[in-house]
């Protein structure tokens, strides 16, 4: 996707001259996705195809952000439904975009809550958060989240069925547009299945296949993959496995974000992560996600997504798989 910002002068008008002879006047804005937003003088906010302009006298210094993450300032303009500089047209094959967004922080917080009262009495949340960054070849991403459960015949009788924390963060520097490295580190503890802390420290490199990349069938696509070697150590509370001392694994992720060109507000996504025992590859961990967000009104929203988490060696007496269906309002920033 290239983006653009063609922002109207103090004291002049911008004017955008269509390729049927007719002419607007206001205040030019973004270029997404093969239009530009445009607020007339006389009819208000306008999406109008790049296509269809013929030219736009508003010429004025803009950023170009290169495939390489390079920048550089130049005049840009508008004619016959191409950008052009001042040594002709744009080869909009090189860009990636142009005056892109300022750096800033995202992230967002959701809550899900469920009670049940009559012959069950049970009660179950999750809270989870993200905060995230993206620089020009730096990117910074950290998770949070808790899930508890109670359940019983009685309000009195109910027993714990859940109590999870989960801490991570991850760093990602790209050398290209694509190619990357990271170092990650996450912190578990999970009552119900005995175990009283797991933590990784881990580094390996990736690539980005998509990166917001616009496909007019289909929509907005973002898809990365990532290979590494993790250290990771458990402590159980019933189990005398030699991993409490720590073992050596490696790591393949995968990431995939889709927003469907039909609809506004509305992502998928899917997350994976496999991290085989070096010393035994039939012992391994593994964790993966998939579920929606949808915009609710202003900067809230609702998740609906079914997460799992496999150990082929658990604590004794405990089940290898958790599944969790999570329900729950957000805000994002």
């Amino acid at each position: 996707m290239v983006g653009a910002a063609l922002l109207a002068g103090a004291a002049f008008a911008d004017k955008v001259t269509l390729k049927s002879g007719s002419f607007l006047t206001g205040e030019a804005g973004l270029i997404q996705e093969g239009k530009l937003l445009f607020k007339s003088d006389d009819l208000g906010d306008l999406k109008i195809d790049i296509a269809n302009i013929k030219s736009i006298d508003a010429a004025k210094n803009h950023v170009v952000q290169y495939n390489d993450n390079s920048t550089e300032e130049k005049i840009l303009n508008i004619k016959d439904g191409e950008l052009y500089d001042g040594k002709g047209k744009l080869d909009m094959a090189n860009v990636k975009a142009t005056d892109p967004t300022m750096e800033t922080w995202h992230g967002s917080v959701h809550v899900g809550f469920n009670a049940t009262r009559g012959n069950t009495y049970e009660d179950n949340a999750a809270i989870e958060a993200n905060v995230n960054r993206r620089w020009e070849k730096d990117r910074l991403n950290a998770d949070f989240g808790y899930y508890y459960g109670k359940q019983g015949k009685t309000g009195a009788g109910r027993e714990k069925t859940e109590d999870r924390w989960a801490i991570a963060a991850k760093h990602d520097h790209f050398w290209t547009a694509g190619a990357y490295n990271y170092e990650d580190l996450k912190w578990e503890r999970d009552v119900i299945q005995d175990l009283n802390a797991r933590y990784r420290v881990g580094l390996g490199g990736g690539y980005q296949w998509l990166d917001n990349s616009v496909f007019e069938s289909t929509g907005k696509w973002s898809f990365n993959q990532e290979l590494g070697v993790n250290y990771i150590n458990e402590d159980y509370e019933n189990n005398d496995d030699e991993k409490s001392d720590g073992f050596c694994a490696l790591r393949y992720g995968h990431h995939l974000n889709y927003i469907p060109k039909w609809t506004d507000g509305l992502k998928f996504f899917h997350n994976l992560e496999i991290l085989p025992e070096v010393d035994e590859w039939e012992k391994f961990l593994a964790n993966a996600d998939v579920g929606f967000t949808t915009k609710l009104i202003y900067d809230f929203d609702l998740i609906a997504k079914i997460e799992w988490d496999y150990n082929s060696q658990p604590a004794n007496d405990r089940k290898k798989s958790d599944y969790r269906y999570i329900v729950g309002l957000g805000y994002v920033w």
